[in-house]
């Protein structure tokens, strides 16, 4: 199984949404692996079962975790791991809550916005090719 494609994990308990961004990202060449919980999103984050490139992760979930938590726990593993916040409600509190260098995109965007995001995010992060 030697594909690198980087995978990106999104965090999202609205199946509607999930799809899009799923389909968005794999269209633009990513693999994706959705967690529908903030709780297991960590939980996989923390096995390191698979090597994660990006989150995108929506602020308010089911359960008793945000995407705000979710966030936090990825750069406690990766200091400079890759984030996009999705949210409908919580664009304000992303001054007070967000990691720095993340990226916040309000609903509804579009799909094209996202795969920008993740791709500026992961490019920014990468060492330079030669």
């Amino acid at each position: 199984m030697a594909n690198n494609l980087p995978i990106v994990l999104i965090v999202e308990d609205d199946f509607a949404i999930q799809i899009v961004v799923e389909e968005a990202l794999s269209d633009a060449g990513f693999e994706t692996a959705v967690a529908p919980s903030a709780e297991e999103a960590v939980t996989l984050l923390k096995s390191k079962v698979m090597d994660y490139r990006a989150l995108v992760t929506d602020i308010n979930l089911k359960g008793h975790m945000t995407g705000w938590e979710v966030a936090k726990q990825a750069r406690e593993i990766n200091p400079t791991f890759p984030i996009v916040y999705i949210t409908g409600a919580a664009a304000n509190e992303w001054a007070s809550h967000g990691v720095p260098n993340s990226v916040l995109l309000e609903k509804p965007f579009a799909p094209a916005q996202l795969v920008t995001a993740v791709s500026q995010l992961l490019n920014a992060g990468m060492p330079e090719q030669s």
